[in-house]
């Protein structure tokens, strides 16, 4: 059986131990939870070097790809520097092909066309993001809002290419901590009332809120009456959460095993363990038709 470890700098919390078949082999997928602290990470990966089949990256992107470029975020390269015998991977390549297919599948069922649709964070997202305008979707990318603090959304993808060439070669070289939330930042509680009210016109202008949970939830007002959630890696309280919420229906991109929805990351190192590194693109897209997302109606 292959082992799988996903060493994320998120809250221990979510950590656990599972066993799945990818692929027609049997793998186990274990989690640890770090709570920001990079240099435990880093002493982590080193120690899980040559111990076990691949590492994952989680909370955390070692790529990012838009419009035909890779940017690479140097903390997360020099976590991956840590482990030069086993394929260290953060999911950035898998969800290229997983969430696109995600959205063409589930389009007979929600019809894209012509809905307003919020991507929290396109360069964490970027096909998923495609996916949408592609299916005549009204697509507002929140970068500016969810990762950087400025309130204001970029409904023109050529914008945000051109953006993303000048912007991110800088900001992918300042500390992680300032462009995604880790441990204690990922707490559940709430952010000042002010902060939410900035905020709250990105959700209320939204038919659909897509993204990576954490952004999701940052900025959460208390009523989301018939909004659709795309979202990864939410727990069962998140989804009565939502439900509490008024949301109409949760996409989680990825399954659920005993009630938690598997990290993209652990998927990839999964694939990278049964299929072999660097993965091929016809082994992403294997893995990307086999999986099912889940689809909460509330």
């Amino acid at each position: 059986m292959k082992h799988i470890v996903s060493v994320s700098l998120g809250h221990p919390a979510r950590d656990a131990v599972r066993e799945t078949e990818i692929l027609g082999e049997q793998v186990k997928l274990e989690r640890i939870g770090v709570n920001g602290d990079f240099a435990k990470a880093a002493s982590l990966i080193q120690d899980l070097d040559g111990k076990v089949d691949a590492i994952g990256l989680g909370g955390i992107i070692l790529h990012a790809y838009i419009d035909g470029r890779r940017y690479t975020i140097r903390d997360a390269a020099k976590l991956a520097s840590h482990a030069p015998n086993t394929p260290v991977v953060c999911g950035a390549g898998l969800k290229t092909y997983l969430e696109a297919e995600v959205v063409r599948r589930l389009d007979d069922q929600f019809n894209w066309q012509g809905k307003r649709v919020l991507v929290t964070s396109a360069v964490d997202r970027y096909s998923m993001a495609e996916a949408f305008i592609a299916a005549g979707a009204q697509v507002t990318l929140g970068d500016l809002a969810f990762a950087v603090g400025i309130p204001i959304g970029i409904r023109n993808i050529m914008l945000f290419n051109n953006l993303a060439k000048a912007a991110l070669p800088i900001a992918f070289r300042l500390p992680f901590q300032l462009l995604y939330p880790t441990g204690q930042q990922q707490s559940e509680a709430a952010p000042p009332a002010k902060k939410l009210e900035r905020f709250r016109k990105f959700y209320d202008q939204a038919e659909v809120i897509a993204g990576d949970w954490h952004y999701v939830r940052q900025y959460l007002p208390t009523d989301l009456t018939d909004k659709i959630i795309v979202t990864n890696t939410n727990t069962e309280q998140n989804l009565i959460d939502l439900q509490a919420r008024g949301v109409s229906s949760v996409i989680t991109t990825t399954p659920r095993l005993e009630g938690r929805s598997v990290a993209v990351n652990v998927l990839e190192a999964a694939l990278a363990a049964v299929r072999g590194f660097p993965i091929q693109v016809a082994d992403y897209k294997a893995l990307a038709s086999s999986l099912e997302p889940d689809v909460y109606i509330t």
